[in-house]
């Protein structure tokens, strides 16, 4: 199975990029988060400047933050100064939107949006609707301005079968956030496979999924539930009840799923963030930090049953265990999102699918 990374984008994360390089990763990418992170086209753009092979992708933009002629003008620049090395993840913006206190895009609006990145980066023209009047609409400066000539790999983020599905009509792959469930991923491949029926896509066509976790391996007698594995593992952790604690008014049925344990972890961090479930300001009390390293006080929150469902955590031998059930399932690349000490998380897992 191949490697990668995600981060966040930031000063001097093309230095982390150079980095990965170095290891023999595959890919590099950057979230788009607006309210939370940097922006990660400007930060790509200085890793595309820094290295010469490693992919660069955006993991992942959304129609609810990016106009399709904004985000296709990002990525075919992007294209010009990395040619043939741009992964465009693209998806509903499920967490971006809600730091914004907004719901998610429609997977419908995704589809449109997912058709008009694909052909507005390859150089054709596309429609363009803004209410009741629609244009089309293209690049009309390229050469050195953007690449529409060399490839942009697309992928699009998914949970469930609603937006497989798009991927499969779209022939895009896949990437999904903490599905660990080699069933679940039977299940997305399934789901587009079955879309791509029918359309111009073969079903049985090569395109790659991509999951990402994190990663901590565990020294001799380490305890799998300790300080260490907590914060290597916790920002995924806290992500989860971040977003059960923000939907549980709207759309409870997330939460539901939760055991009591679990549920009782989200009553904790709306109390501890001080902020309800119902607050019309909530996100602005539960996102911040998101995806950053957790601060030792809510390592109490980093519960045993979510850091092994969101998480590998284990011996060398166990994680090369789950890693082939899940190369197994299709999975192409584990990207981790390492936040304890990138350099060294990024080293590890290098040796470890070495």
């Amino acid at each position: 199975m191949r490697a990668g990374v995600v981060v966040t984008a930031h000063p001097g994360v093309e230095d982390l990029a150079v980095r990965a390089e170095e290891l023999g990763l595959h890919s590099f990418w950057l979230n788009d988060t607006p309210m939370v992170h940097g922006d990660p086209f400007v930060a790509l753009s200085l890793c595309a400047k820094a290295t010469r092979r490693i992919k660069l992708g955006i993991g992942v933009t959304s129609p609810a933050l990016r106009s399709a002629p904004a985000a296709a003008s990002g990525f075919a620049s992007l294209n010009a100064l990395a040619p043939g090395r741009i992964i465009c993840g693209v998806g509903t913006g499920n967490t971006a939107r809600r730091t914004l206190g907004m719901p998610p895009a429609t997977a419908a609006t995704l589809e449109k949006f997912t058709a008009a990145l694909q052909d507005l980066c390859a150089g054709r023209p596309t429609g363009y609707r803004e209410g009741d009047r629609v244009r089309d609409i293209r690049f009309l400066h390229t050469g050195a301005h953007v690449n529409t000539t060399d490839p942009i790999e697309f992928v699009v983020a998914a949970l469930g079968p609603k937006a497989a599905a798009v991927a499969g009509r779209r022939g895009t792959g896949l990437i999904s956030f903490g599905l660990l469930d080699p069933a679940a991923w039977h299940a997305l491949h399934h789901a587009r496979r079955q879309a791509a029926q029918g359309t111009s896509h073969d079903p049985g066509s090569r395109t790659d999924s991509y999951l990402v976790t994190a990663l901590h391996i565990l020294g001799e007698d380490e305890d799998p539930h300790g300080d260490a594995a907590r914060d290597a593992t916790g920002h995924l952790v806290l992500s989860l009840l971040a977003f059960a604690a923000d939907t549980a008014a709207d759309t409870p049925a997330f939460a539901d799923q939760l055991g009591s344990e679990e549920r009782e972890a989200v009553r904790r961090l709306l109390d501890r963030r001080g902020t309800t479930a119902t607050a019309p300001d909530r996100h602005t009390k539960l996102y911040p930090g998101y995806l950053g390293r957790i601060a030792p006080r809510d390592r109490d929150l980093i519960l045993p049953s979510l850091m092994d469902t969101l998480a590998l955590v284990g011996t060398r031998d166990d994680l090369r265990t789950r890693i082939t059930a899940l190369e197994q399932a299709g999975i192409d690349e584990l990207l981790i999102q390492p936040v304890t000490d990138p350099p060294a998380e990024m080293t590890r897992l290098a040796e470890l699918l070495a």
